[in-house]
Protein backbone atom coordinates (compact mmCIF):
# COMPACT_ATOMS: atom_id res chain seq x y z
CA UNK A 1 0.00 0.00 0.00
CA UNK A 2 1.48 3.49 -0.85
CA UNK A 3 2.66 5.62 1.91
CA UNK A 4 0.28 8.37 0.54
CA UNK A 5 -2.90 6.42 -0.15
CA UNK A 6 -4.53 8.15 3.00
CA UNK A 7 -8.34 7.56 1.45
CA UNK A 8 -8.42 3.38 1.99
CA UNK A 9 -10.54 2.73 4.44
CA UNK A 10 -8.74 1.05 7.91
CA UNK A 11 -11.88 0.28 10.03
CA UNK A 12 -15.69 -1.01 9.29
CA UNK A 13 -17.13 2.24 9.64
CA UNK A 14 -14.56 3.62 6.43
CA UNK A 15 -14.57 0.32 4.79
CA UNK A 16 -18.75 0.82 4.81
CA UNK A 17 -18.27 4.37 3.64
CA UNK A 18 -15.94 3.70 0.53
CA UNK A 19 -18.65 0.98 -0.14
CA UNK A 20 -22.04 3.26 0.00
CA UNK A 21 -19.18 5.55 -2.52
CA UNK A 22 -18.57 2.83 -4.78
CA UNK A 23 -22.25 1.66 -5.46
CA UNK A 24 -22.73 5.46 -5.93
CA UNK A 25 -19.69 5.78 -8.75
CA UNK A 26 -21.18 2.23 -9.91
CA UNK A 27 -24.79 3.48 -10.15
CA UNK A 28 -23.94 6.92 -12.16
CA UNK A 29 -21.53 4.47 -14.93
CA UNK A 30 -25.04 2.82 -15.00
CA UNK A 31 -24.18 -0.57 -13.11
CA UNK A 32 -26.70 -1.69 -10.12
CA UNK A 33 -24.80 -3.17 -7.15
CA UNK A 34 -26.55 -4.72 -4.29
CA UNK A 35 -25.44 -2.62 -1.16
CA UNK A 36 -23.62 -6.08 -0.16
CA UNK A 37 -22.00 -6.89 -3.56
CA UNK A 38 -20.72 -3.31 -2.74
CA UNK A 39 -19.24 -4.61 0.41
CA UNK A 40 -17.96 -7.87 -0.84
CA UNK A 41 -16.02 -5.09 -3.57
CA UNK A 42 -14.31 -3.29 -1.24
CA UNK A 43 -13.69 -6.11 0.91
CA UNK A 44 -11.75 -7.80 -2.11
CA UNK A 45 -10.43 -4.19 -2.91
CA UNK A 46 -8.81 -4.17 0.84
CA UNK A 47 -7.15 -7.88 -0.03
CA UNK A 48 -9.65 -9.74 1.93
CA UNK A 49 -11.41 -12.90 0.92
CA UNK A 50 -14.96 -11.66 2.27
CA UNK A 51 -16.80 -8.75 3.58
CA UNK A 52 -16.58 -11.03 7.07
CA UNK A 53 -12.97 -11.50 6.90
CA UNK A 54 -12.35 -7.74 6.33
CA UNK A 55 -15.05 -7.22 9.32
CA UNK A 56 -13.42 -9.27 11.49
CA UNK A 57 -10.09 -8.02 10.55
CA UNK A 58 -10.60 -4.15 10.82
CA UNK A 59 -10.74 -2.18 13.95
CA UNK A 60 -13.44 0.48 14.74
CA UNK A 61 -10.66 2.14 17.32
CA UNK A 62 -8.02 4.83 15.49
CA UNK A 63 -4.89 3.70 14.49
CA UNK A 64 -2.96 6.80 15.62
CA UNK A 65 -3.18 7.32 19.35
CA UNK A 66 -0.47 9.52 21.04
CA UNK A 67 0.62 10.18 24.71
CA UNK A 68 3.29 12.27 26.04
CA UNK A 69 6.47 10.63 26.52
CA UNK A 70 5.43 8.43 23.25
CA UNK A 71 8.62 8.11 21.00
CA UNK A 72 7.20 8.73 17.43
CA UNK A 73 8.56 9.19 13.60
CA UNK A 74 7.58 11.09 10.66
CA UNK A 75 8.01 13.77 8.08
CA UNK A 76 7.32 17.51 9.01
CA UNK A 77 7.89 19.92 5.85
CA UNK A 78 9.05 16.88 4.03
CA UNK A 79 12.04 16.10 5.97
CA UNK A 80 12.03 12.80 7.70
CA UNK A 81 12.32 12.90 11.68
CA UNK A 82 11.88 11.08 15.22
CA UNK A 83 10.93 12.78 17.83
CA UNK A 84 9.41 12.65 21.17
CA UNK A 85 5.77 13.62 22.37
CA UNK A 86 6.06 16.91 24.70
CA UNK A 87 2.01 17.47 24.72
CA UNK A 88 -1.30 16.30 23.01
CA UNK A 89 -4.58 18.02 23.16
CA UNK A 90 -7.62 16.78 21.34
CA UNK A 91 -9.75 18.52 19.04
CA UNK A 92 -13.01 18.60 17.56
CA UNK A 93 -14.17 15.87 19.70
CA UNK A 94 -11.07 13.70 19.10
CA UNK A 95 -10.96 14.11 14.84
CA UNK A 96 -7.66 16.01 15.09
CA UNK A 97 -4.80 16.58 17.65
CA UNK A 98 -2.72 19.49 18.43
CA UNK A 99 0.92 17.66 19.02
CA UNK A 100 4.21 19.61 20.09
CA UNK A 101 7.46 17.16 19.10
CA UNK A 102 11.07 17.47 20.69
CA UNK A 103 12.77 16.28 17.39
CA UNK A 104 15.81 13.86 17.97
CA UNK A 105 17.59 16.35 15.18
CA UNK A 106 16.84 19.45 14.00
CA UNK A 107 15.38 19.65 10.74
CA UNK A 108 16.03 22.25 7.88
CA UNK A 109 13.23 23.79 6.90
CA UNK A 110 13.64 26.16 4.10
CA UNK A 111 14.22 24.82 0.58
CA UNK A 112 16.63 27.62 -0.53
CA UNK A 113 20.18 26.91 -0.76
CA UNK A 114 20.88 30.58 0.34
CA UNK A 115 20.15 29.87 3.94
CA UNK A 116 18.46 27.97 6.83
CA UNK A 117 16.44 27.81 9.39
CA UNK A 118 16.58 24.71 11.62
CA UNK A 119 13.53 23.48 13.76
CA UNK A 120 14.01 20.75 16.72
CA UNK A 121 10.66 21.91 18.49
CA UNK A 122 7.69 21.30 16.11
CA UNK A 123 3.98 22.18 17.20
CA UNK A 124 0.93 20.87 14.46
CA UNK A 125 -2.05 19.78 14.23
CA UNK A 126 -3.14 16.10 13.27
CA UNK A 127 -6.16 14.36 12.18
CA UNK A 128 -7.09 10.89 13.87
CA UNK A 129 -4.40 9.10 11.27
CA UNK A 130 -1.45 11.56 12.24
CA UNK A 131 -2.21 13.20 9.07
CA UNK A 132 -1.77 17.15 8.99
CA UNK A 133 -4.89 19.11 7.20
CA UNK A 134 -2.03 21.66 6.00
CA UNK A 135 -0.42 21.18 2.85
CA UNK A 136 2.70 21.99 1.19
CA UNK A 137 2.37 24.47 -2.11
CA UNK A 138 2.99 20.97 -3.76
CA UNK A 139 0.08 18.88 -1.46
CA UNK A 140 2.07 16.95 0.73
CA UNK A 141 1.05 17.22 4.33
CA UNK A 142 3.04 19.16 6.26
CA UNK A 143 2.96 16.71 9.14
CA UNK A 144 2.90 12.76 9.37
CA UNK A 145 3.55 11.07 12.61
CA UNK A 146 3.34 7.10 13.18
CA UNK A 147 3.66 6.11 16.63
CA UNK A 148 7.10 4.34 17.42
CA UNK A 149 6.56 3.34 20.88
CA UNK A 150 4.89 4.40 23.98
CA UNK A 151 6.65 4.79 27.52
CA UNK A 152 3.71 2.73 28.91
CA UNK A 153 4.23 -0.41 27.17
Amino acid sequence: MPDHSFDTPRTRDEAKQRAKALRGELFARGVKISYSQALERVAAELGFRDWNTAVARLSNDPDFALQVGDTVSGTYLKQNFTARVLAVTELSGGSHFQVTLDLEEAVDVVTFDSFSAFRRRVNGTVDDRGISPARTSDGEPHLVIRALTSPLG
